[in-house]
């Protein structure tokens, strides 16, 4: 279940007459247990509900739960919580009630919930772990916003059924543009922006009829009365039912007067809906959530369309909001400084040119809300008005209904603030009408001009978007108050890999890769973004970009070929956060590893690095794998550039499968000493990892005719000579003549080998890799050094060679990809002893022992990162000092200082090879 489907079956729950016996139960069928489940805590026998607490149910790891007569709660609560089994099951949660009051605790961290019943839907964002949901600060803080999306997505979805039209291409952006107006209704009547009393649920229950036969007329009127003003009302008609709302303006009602045709349920849901409390609305999470609603793709995952405002800052402070910080920390009480820092404030813009529903705009709006309240606050003008405009916050998005709310959302900001800052009485008296000015364009960011929409000031340059609430005004016009001010681009642009990208994207790719077309082929969707951010900076070279992207673009072949090219175009990175996890609310969804990547024209301003402790690394150039102060990148090398043994690419049939084996098979051939010789186990990065057993019929030359004896093998032979006769490939149709070998032999070991996986998870804390004996094979899923000496798996299975193929090799999505030629050949190892290489070895001897300790555990199960056993823990941490104290005499203190390193011995080492190895960024 999402997060929207529980606040459903919570708010449904609460609805019921309360049944004391029966609550805890259906409690957590709310938060998705299913029946099996429930049905098994109810059990007489063999009940899994530990609780030592008479009519009480506790959940293992969950929750414990108790109903109690008439004002017991707190003293039932206090029990849950003393009970010795609450502590023995681990439970994460306590809750008691009686139907009238409803209280809870959080046991890790002591956050409580205390409310009438009828009310704790209002908090069921806090129970949202019992659902395996991770939840974050503002979401425990504020369930509200899930409730609104919820209730708007059941009205959004019982109006298409009713009126099927407005679901198509040609009237969607009037849906979109509908549920805009009423968000903005609910919003205004909650906090007083239509006068007190003057209620726009109210009047739409009390002006329409309950079988809903009029309510699209009642709404319309309302609307119509919104957008007209207050002397033209008279002679326009306006019931008078209608007139006593404000004149708002600023095109949210202009535009097609039409209301979609309401069922008795949809006026239901709108009458809820109404009855929310929307001053608790927050648009910086709000926004987010409710764009799933026009969306059929994305309703499946709605109400977890959210992005957390500390990562939104990780991109924001560095990029400008810690300098204004800074500003007025040196400016102090002196009333100068800070004049000059509020009207530098009043010229910034801020673009995001993938803007979505607005977080970024909405987050650096109030962060700079805040610097400039607290100047006020200093200069004795507390109740100034803000200087700070909303159009100044602009804004790209390819979809009409997240740009209508993003708009929406800086306005809700907008206001807020004002009430926070300057009080009610102010906010409301400047509110409305609102202004008719435009400054989020709905439409593609790689083929538009981004001169267009945040041009520097004078230029003339002009664009016209009318897909949003209104035209815009002439766009120098709106710029003209913030001349020579500053521009700042941030956000969070949609990721492709190059292989997933449909025709459309890969054109869109290409159009702003235009002056570098070979880059469109090889690059992530989001690399279009830095194309259009080069071409911005060639005519506003002031202008620096932030934007979350995938690290893909800092790692592998897209590093050694975006970079130099920025690189030479005059811009430099900036700032730079290493790579962390960007993702939704869902715990279950793993998102992506991202990097923000902060852009700029070349400076002599020192570069800073974070890291996933939020560390600060001052530097004085980032380099294309977000290492200090190196700006080399690395290419492929045919030889290992050290001493390690030669690591070759696996086995490929192109066999049609027929190559392959049963285990019955398997053992049938293995129990026969004729053919016994020609069975082999196939290790490919599944087997290797998962320990899957597959077997393959591995055949030399010399043997070919000996093996066709077996009838056996003679079918299958003939099947795989059939298969490659039909290939496409002339190289796989030649080896028809010879199917009894694979069409590609990497390798094959005389006594033993050591195999590493080619694709792996990139959670685990050290590369997947074996030592395994002669029978063997590995496939092209795996690479192996073979009868290579021992200590060089002490080198793959360290943390330096995990941290190097995390950087310069390629990624697929959020796994490794791993490389003999840029990875392992790349490899700096300095010149080891006899010494070094024998404590190596017993490194990797003692790691396989740990292992074998715990057969038949895979190495997925070994390499759980939460379940990792403590003895093969050690023998790795004692594998790393080793290795680390023949690199600098002792361990390194973080993953960014062994990258410094790894990186100064490949430049030392790779020095007059010329570019076969190596290659300085600058030159294209």
């Amino acid at each position: 279940m999402n997060a929207v489907e529980i606040e459903e079956a919570v708010s449904a729950l609460v609805e019921q007459p309360f049944d004391a016996e029966e609550f805890p139960y259906l409690f957590l069928s709310a938060f998705g247990n299913k029946d099996t489940t429930i049905k098994r805590l109810r059990a007489t026998k063999g009940s899994t509900n530990a609780s030592d607490i008479p009519g009480a149910v506790l959940q293992r790891n969950n929750i414990h739960i108790a109903t109690c007569p008439p004002g017991e709660v707190t003293r039932t609560l206090t029990a849950l919580r003393d009970s010795p089994a609450t502590s023995k099951a681990k439970a994460k949660f306590i809750l008691a009630t009686d139907g009238e009051t409803f209280e809870a605790e959080e046991l890790d961290t002591g956050e409580t919930v205390a409310c009438a019943y009828a009310d704790f839907p209002n908090h069921f964002g806090a129970f949202l772990p019992l659902a395996g949901i991770t939840t974050v600060k503002q979401i425990r803080e504020s369930s509200f916003d899930i409730r609104a999306t919820s209730k708007l997505n059941r009205l959004y979805v019982e109006l298409l059924k009713d009126n099927p039209d407005w679901g198509t291409a040609d009237r969607r952006h009037d849906m979109n543009h509908f549920m805009a107006r009423l968000i903005f209704c609910f919003f205004a009547e909650d906090t007083d922006i239509f006068q007190v009393g003057y209620s726009f649920t109210n009047t739409v229950d009390t002006m329409t009829e309950r079988d809903s036969s009029n309510t699209h007329e009642v709404i319309g009127e309302l609307f119509r009365a919104m957008n007209t003003p207050t002397a033209e009302r008279k002679k326009a008609g306006i019931a008078r039912y209608a007139d006593r709302f404000p004149y708002v303006n600023g095109g949210l009602f202009s535009g097609s007067p039409d209301v979609p045709r309401f069922s008795k349920i949809a006026r239901s849901y709108l009458i809820h809906i109404g009855a929310l409390d929307w001053t608790k609305i927050n648009p910086d999470i709000f926004g987010s959530m409710i764009q799933a609603v026009a969306d059929d793709e994305e309703r499946g995952a709605l109400g977890m369309h959210y992005t957390s405002v500390p990562n939104i800052l990780k991109v924001l402070n560095p990029l400008f909001l810690d300098d204004l910080r800074a500003r007025l920390n040196e400016a102090g009480d002196n009333a100068r400084m800070l004049l000059n820092l509020r009207k530098r404030m009043a010229r910034i813009r801020v673009f995001d040119p993938a803007c979505g529903s607005g977080n970024f705009l909405v987050i650096a709006y109030k962060e700079m809300r805040a610097i400039e309240a607290e100047i006020n606050s200093r200069r004795g003008e507390a109740d100034r008005p803000s200087e700070i405009p909303l159009t100044n916050f602009r804004g790209i998005e390819l979809r009409d209904f997240p740009a209508e709310i993003a708009r929406l959302a800086l306005i809700i900001a907008e206001f807020q603030c004002d009430v926070l800052y300057r009080g009610q009485k102010l906010a409301l008296a400047e509110f409305l009408p609102l202004n008719a000015e435009n400054w989020i364009t709905c439409g593609n960011a790689l083929r538009l001009d981004w001169l267009s929409i945040c041009p520097p000031t004078g230029t003339g340059v002009k664009h016209s978007a009318d897909d949003l609430f209104h035209s815009p005004l002439d766009q120098p016009q709106i710029d003209f108050e913030n001349e020579g001010g500053e521009t700042y681009i941030c956000g969070n642009p949609p990721y492709k890999g190059s292989k997933w990208q449909n025709e459309k994207q890969k054109i869109e790719l290409a159009n702003a890769w235009v002056k570098f077309p070979h880059l469109a082929k090889i690059t992530d969707y989001v690399s279009g973004w830095i194309a259009r951010y080069l071409d911005y900076a060639e005519k506003v070279p002031d202008a620096v970009a932030a934007f979350v992207t995938t690290n893909s673009i800092c790692q592998g072949q897209q590093a050694s070929e975006i970079w130099p090219v920025a690189f030479a175009r005059g811009i430099e990175i900036r700032f730079a956060h290493t790579p962390f996890h960007w993702s939704n609310l869902a715990s279950h969804n793993a998102g992506v590893t991202v990097i923000i990547i902060g852009l700029g024209c070349k400076s002599t301003k020192s570069k800073q690095l974070f890291d996933d402790s939020s560390l600060v690394r001052d530097c004085n150039t980032i380099g294309p794998y977000l290492v200090p102060n190196r700006d080399d990148v690395v290419q492929k090398a045919t030889d290992p550039i050290g001493r390690q043994s030669i690591m070759l690419f696996g086995n490929m049939p192109r066999d049609g499968g027929h190559l392959f084996l049963s285990t019955d098979e398997a053992d049938d051939l293995r129990r026969n000493p004729q053919t016994s010789a020609y069975v082999k186990r196939f290790v490919g990065a599944e087997e290797l990892i998962h320990g899957k057993q597959r077997y393959c019929l591995w055949i030399n030359d010399e043997d070919a005719v000996t093996a066709k004896k077996s009838a056996f093998i003679a079918d299958r032979l003939a099947l795989v000579a059939k298969n490659r006769l039909q290939s496409q490939a002339g190289s796989t149709r030649d080896f028809a003549k010879r199917p009894y070998r694979f069409v590609q032999i990497g390798g094959v070991a005389k006594k033993n080998a050591i195999f590493v996986a080619g694709i792996s998870s990139e959670n685990r804390e050290y590369l997947p890799c074996d030592y395994l004996p002669s029978e063997y094979i590995a496939s092209n899923k795996c690479f192996a050094l073979y009868d290579a000496p021992l200590w060089n798996m002490a080198l793959v299975a360290s943390r330096l060679h995990w941290v190097w193929i995390g950087t310069v090799c390629v990624r697929m999505r959020n796994d490794f990809s791993y490389s003999n030629t840029l990875g392992w050949n790349t490899f700096p190892v300095p010149t080891l002893t006899d010494k070094m290489k024998a404590d190596l070895t017993r490194c990797a001897e003692d790691i396989l022992l740990a292992r074998e300790a715990h057969f038949p555990a895979t190495i997925a199960e070994l390499y759980d990162p939460e379940k990792m056993p403590a003895d093969l823990r050690e023998a790795h941490d004692r594998n790393d000092e080793v290795l680390e104290r023949i690199y600098i005499g002792r361990r390194f203190r973080n993953d960014t200082e062994r990258l410094e390193k790894l990186f100064d011995l490949y430049t030392k080492m790779t020095a007059g090879t010329g570019s076969k190895n190596k290659k300085k960024v600058g030159a294209v």
